[in-house]
């Protein structure tokens, strides 16, 4: 049975590229992460935060965000297609294995996709990677990868993103701090 799935998986873009002609599609390369299989270390983590905010979720959402003081947020939400966060915290090291790390690590080695950060911590063992998805010159998603001894944390916002407004959705919907810094952000 194992067979057959890994079979069907390596087959589903070519079927997609008959099915759509779109070779963005068929390389399974778009903004939108496949992170559903790592609910499985919800079992094993001490904390969990699940975060599934599809387009119809964002625009039933930005609908509370209805403030003068929340116009800033509610602009960004706009574009966006989804956000989703997954996010495990562990009791003690080796909760998680590097197969579930490269389930999602292995989306983001295609051509749309660009590391743009890299930070790494030999001293504390902490990683964070930041990925944007472009298509020509346009940001179509974004993807943050915090793996931490204790910790593993993927964010995956969908739809175009300005970088400068990205910034206001730090701490919202489970989005944690991005350490995205813009001419704007530095100023303040």
């Amino acid at each position: 049975m194992k067979n057959l799935f890994q079979i069907t998986w390596k087959l589903l873009p070519v079927l997609l590229l008959l099915l759509t002609g779109s070779a963005v599609t068929a390389l399974g390369q778009g903004p939108k992460l496949q992170i559903d299989q790592l609910d499985a270390l919800a079992n094993r983590a001490s904390e969990t935060v699940d975060v599934r905010l599809d387009e119809r979720l964002m625009a039933t959402t930005a609908k509370f965000f209805s403030g003068k003081d929340d116009a800033d947020i509610k602009e960004v939400l706009k574009g966006i297609k989804g956000i989703y966060v997954k996010s495990f915290t562990f009791e003690k090291e080796g909760e998680y294995t590097q197969v579930e790390v490269d389930s999602v690590m292995s989306q983001l080695r295609g051509s749309t996709w660009s590391k743009v950060v890299s930070v790494k911590s030999k001293k504390d063992g902490e990683n964070v990677e930041v990925y944007l998805n472009m298509i020509g010159d346009q940001i179509t998603g974004l993807a943050v990868l915090s793996i931490e001894p204790k910790e593993f944390t993927v964010v995956n916002i969908v739809g175009p993103i300005d970088l400068e407004k990205l910034t206001k959705l730090e701490g919202q919907f489970g989005v944690p701090e991005l350490g995205i810094e813009t001419d704007k952000t530095k100023k303040k």
